[in-house]
C-alpha cells in the first residue's frame, strides 16, 4: 500500500488537484524543506490612514496569488490595510548608499525644482 501525503497551505490547492486528485507535478506543493525552493516575495501594505504603501516584511510563496493570500493572512489580521502589493524579491533593484552623492548630484543643478522662485499669495497660509 503506497500512500502519498502532501501538505497544502491555505488557498494553494490548484483546481486540477481539488477533490483529492493529487499529482506529483503540482507547482503549488512546496519542495522538500518547507518552501525552500519557492521565491521570496516582499510585502507592501497601504494603511487606512496612509497614502503610500510601506514595506512590512517578506514571505515565500509559489506564485503571486499565493503571496497575496499569505500576506493577507500574516500581515493584515486586524483589518489594518486597504491595499496589498507583493513583489518578487529578484525584481527589486536598489541603489548603493555609498554612491548617493553622485546619484543625487544632478538634482542640485535643477534649481527650478525648488519653490524659491514663486511668490505665494497672502491667502495661502500653508504650502
Amino acid at each position: 500500500m503506497n500512500i502519498q501525503i502532501r501538505k497544502f497551505y491555505y488557498g494553494d490547492i490548484p483546481d486540477t488537484n481539488a477533490g483529492g486528485n493529487l499529482s506529483s507535478e503540482s507547482s503549488q506543493v512546496p519542495p522538500s524543506g518547507g518552501g525552500g525552493g519557492w521565491p521570496l516575495w516582499e510585502v507592501f501594505i497601504r494603511s487606512k490612514q496612509g497614502l503610500d504603501h510601506k514595506h512590512v516584511g517578506s514571505l515565500k510563496a509559489a506564485d503571486a496569488q499565493m503571496a497575496i493570500e499569505n500576506a493577507r493572512d500574516v500581515y493584515t489580521r486586524r483589518m489594518e490595510g486597504v491595499s496589498l502589493w507583493v513583489v518578487e524579491s529578484k525584481y527589486i533593484h536598489a541603489s548603493n548608499p555609498d554612491e548617493a552623492d553622485s546619484l543625487y548630484e544632478p538634482a542640485n543643478d535643477k534649481i527650478y525644482r525648488h519653490p524659491t522662485f514663486y511668490d505665494l499669495p497672502d491667502e495661502v497660509k500653508h504650502m
